[in-house]
């Protein structure tokens, strides 16, 4: 009887803590849900990717305001206006 109390024992705890255990299959979906959470917001981002792929190929407009966010560009007629922002002063600090 003690035997095969110590045999069903030694049983569980191989199947629990092997090398193909229980708690290896736990590490293995914990890394596999990581890696779908990481695919997700890849293809999310792919998505966003191809949308403004599409936009800077049919959209003038799109393509305008781009180029003058990202470029600094106006038009012909435009006049370009930039404001330095007067750095804050500390207080209690002397100069």
């Amino acid at each position: 009887m003690f035997f095969a109390v110590l045999f069903f024992g030694f049983i569980i705890a191989w199947l629990g803590f092997g090398e193909r255990g229980i708690t290896h299959l736990y590490r293995m979906e914990k890394e596999r849900q990581t890696y779908i959470a990481k695919i997700t917001k890849l293809e999310i981002e792919n998505q966003e990717l191809l949308t403004e792929i599409n936009r800077l190929k049919k959209d003038k407009n799109y393509i305008e305001t781009v180029a003058r966010r990202e470029l600094g560009l106006i038009k012909d007629d435009e006049i370009l206006y930039r404001f330095i922002k007067p750095e804050k002063k500390r207080e209690g600090v002397k100069k």
